[in-house]
């Protein structure tokens, strides 16, 4: 069943982000579980990005949405009022992170709440010059492109911010680059969209040290990696490495739209003064979503998702690795249930995403990296969904591999 028998405006008038979108006809969705109008399941390998920790339809956060759309939807530009749950997400995210971090600023998306960081840690320095990684991706709007690690995507809309520029991940001696003009280094605790690659011991904390002794700020991109994703509730606690500004969205809005900087008292203060609504925003943290993101949350925690989460990415990269490893598949790299599938080459790896489709798997290839096929199915996944994951690859890999191209 095609998108256009469907529904015909989805080519016609809707906007398409590519000339061969995968095109799943979505009908309804429960668990790990996609189905189209036709009544065929979906297991979805991917969350929509990392953003379905719970899965879909998870109940308790279905009843939080139901629950405060029946009080109110927006009322008011962003912190202006008084809105019960942005309040206590906000009050739950504090309380669970490093002293610090202590003032959460809601947005609608990660994209937005790196655009609202980059305002904040030029003002808070007065310097201009901020520092990425290769391999990172930060967003796709024009302060968050200026930050990325792909020439492919960056190149087409220069002329950009100035005076960005980028250091080798795991690399301590191009750490030498943050000085005195430095506002800001942006870094992913594991690069995701690079083809999840994990940082080296003590990378992160030189890094740490690296910005300190330089005046410049340090800034944790957790969009992907945040709430349990990586085997913690934030990556940050992997290496105990505590930045100036965490970056929170995909799943901290519980299926809705919602992202968040977050630092200290002092450095957030600046946005209100000098001047005052220096940085506003009409439906950041709208109550819908803020509702969704905090049920969601106290999910994570009760049924301890992190944990559950670094004991289901061990099985499920050992699984993966013993079916595998040498038919076409290099290497896995995961750090929890954030999994990175490294194949021979890139004509396979878009063959295998073609070939598990038809196995009914959502799977997908990294953005940076054309032979990486990057996995984030939900926290909540079991076992057995994960064992017949595994066997359906096989048989994926195996036609796969047999294409004249591949």
């Amino acid at each position: 069943m095609t998108p256009r028998a469907v529904f015909p405006g989805f080519s016609s008038s809707l906007a398409l982000t590519s000339d061969s979108p995968v095109g799943v006809v979505v009908d309804r969705a429960r668990g790990c579980l996609i189905y189209d109008p036709g009544g065929k399941e979906y297991l979805d390998l991917l969350s929509g990005m990392g953003v379905a920790a719970l899965g879909h339809a998870h109940p308790r956060v279905a009843e939080a949405i139901s629950a405060q759309a029946a009080r109110h939807l927006h009322v008011m530009v962003y912190g202006e009022y008084v809105i019960e749950s942005q309040v206590r997400l906000a009050s739950r995210l504090a309380g669970l992170l490093p002293a610090g971090l202590d003032k959460v600023y809601f947005t609608n998306s990660g994209t937005e709440a790196v655009e609202g960081a980059i305002k904040m840690v030029r003002k808070a320095t007065g310097r201009s010059g901020m520092l990425a990684f290769r391999g990172a991706f930060h967003g796709d709007t024009t302060g968050a492109v200026s930050l990325g690690g792909n020439p492919l995507y960056r190149d087409p809309f220069v002329p950009l911010l100035p005076h960005c520029g980028l250091l080798e991940f795991n690399d301590t001696g191009s750490l030498k680059a943050i000085n005195e003009s430095t506002a800001a280094v942006f870094v992913e605790p594991v690069q995701s969209e690079a083809g999840v690659i994990l940082p080296e011991p003590g990378f992160l904390a030189e890094l740490a040290a690296s910005c300190r002794a330089a005046g410049a700020l340090l800034v944790f991109d957790e969009v992907i990696t945040g709430l349990g994703r990586t085997g913690s509730l934030f990556a940050l606690e992997r290496e105990g490495v505590v930045p100036d500004v965490l970056l929170l969205a995909k799943a901290v809005g519980g299926g809705l739209p919602l992202g968040a900087f977050i630092a200290s008292e002092e450095l957030m203060s600046i946005l209100s003064q000098d001047p005052p609504l220096g940085h506003v925003t009409t439906f950041g943290g709208h109550p819908l979503s803020c509702a969704a993101g905090l049920a969601t949350l106290e999910v994570i925690i009760e049924d301890q998702l992190p944990a559950r989460a670094a004991t289901l990415g061990d099985y499920f990269a050992d699984a993966l690795t013993a079916a595998m490893q040498g038919d076409g598949l290099r290497e896995v790299r995961h750090a929890g249930l954030l999994l990175g599938l490294e194949m021979d080459s890139p004509p396979l790896a878009e063959a295998f995403v073609a070939e598990c489709l038809k196995e009914r798997l959502l799977t997908g290839r990294t953005l940076h990296d054309d032979g990486l096929i990057r996995l984030a199915p939900p926290l909540i996944i079991s076992e057995a969904e994960l064992d017949d994951a595994v066997l359906r690859m096989q048989r994926a890999l195996s036609r796969a591999r047999s294409q004249p191209d591949a």
